[in-house]
C-alpha cells in the first residue's frame, strides 16, 4: 500500500484536506471496476435485464448509455488528470493511483523515470488538481 501523508503542510501549492485526500484516493481506486463495468455493458436487453436502476427510464437502452456515459465521465476524468501532468509519468502516476502501487514497487518493477521526490510531487499535484476538477 502506498503510504504518503495525507496530512500536508497548508502552505503547500498542492495541499488538500486529509478527508478530502482520502475521498479523492478511493475514488480513483474504483476506476478498475468502472472500465469492467463500461466494457461489459451493452444495448443488450436480454445481457443486463437483472441490473439495479437508480431511476427509471422509459428505454432500456437509455438506461445502458446514461450508466455507460456516467462511468466514462469518471474513467475520463482520471485518466486527463493524470496524464496531463507530466508525459513521462502521467502513466505511471495513472497506475499508481488507480492500483494503490507505491513508489518502490514502480520504481523496481515498472522502472519509473524519474525519483522519489519529483514522482511525490506530481502524486500530491495530481490529487490537487483532480479535486479542482471533480468540485464539491
Amino acid at each position: 500500500m502506498a503510504h504518503l501523508k495525507a496530512k500536508l503542510s497548508t502552505r503547500s501549492p498542492y495541499w488538500i484536506s486529509e478527508h478530502r485526500y482520502y475521498e479523492l484516493k478511493h475514488y480513483c481506486l474504483q476506476y478498475p471496476e468502472w472500465k469492467k463495468l463500461y466494457l461489459s455493458l451493452s444495448p443488450d436487453p436480454v445481457r443486463h435485464a437483472n441490473i439495479a436502476v437508480k431511476h427509471m427510464p422509459s428505454d432500456h437502452t437509455e438506461e445502458l448509455a446514461i450508466q455507460r456515459a456516467e462511468l466514462k465521465r469518471n474513467i475520463d476524468l482520471i485518466e486527463r488528470v493524470a496524464l496531463s501532468l507530466d508525459q513521462a509519468l502521467g502513466p505511471y502516476i495513472l497506475k499508481a493511483v488507480t492500483e494503490n502501487i507505491p513508489f518502490k514497487t514502480l520504481q523496481m518493477i515498472y522502472g519509473i523515470p524519474c525519483g522519489k521526490d519529483l514522482y511525490y510531487d506530481n502524486y500530491r499535484k495530481f490529487f490537487r488538481r483532480l479535486s479542482e476538477e471533480k468540485g464539491l
